[in-house]
């Protein structure tokens, strides 16, 4: 009959089976730091979008995005209007929405890539 106490030996070879500490973290080389986000997938429970929650807090907190964040920027052609986003969906929103009121053509571009969109007042309903 198997013995069902827990001795403490989960692993093959008998030892303990050790901790495995898979908090992602974030650094920023403007601020010279990095931080640990369980404060975000513990206390926040945001779970998934802990990188977004405290990237969208950084830059709220210190004006700029910490390191390996890429956002998405809508940028009137027009006036001096824009908007940065983490989501494409988000800046492709704003900018439809600006184009739609403005009726200016808004330009959306990603800071990973070259690629730009642009959005006319006449695509927008």
């Amino acid at each position: 009959m198997p013995d069902d106490s827990d001795d403490g030996t989960d692993r093959p070879n008998g030892g303990p089976t050790p901790e495995i500490d898979d908090t992602p973290t974030v650094s920023c080389s403007r601020c010279d730091r990095e931080w640990d986000l369980a404060y975000e997938l513990d206390d926040l429970g945001v779970g998934n979008q802990a990188v977004e929650q405290f990237a969208l807090d950084h830059k709220r907190h210190t004006g700029h995005f910490p390191d390996d964040v890429r956002t998405w920027l809508a940028s009137c052609r027009r006036c001096t209007e824009l908007s940065e986003h983490l989501a494409r969906h988000a800046a492709e929103r704003w900018a439809q929405t600006h184009a739609r009121h403005t009726r200016h053509v808004v330009e959306i571009q990603h800071g990973t890539g070259d690629e730009t969109t642009v959005v006319e007042p006449d695509d927008v309903q």
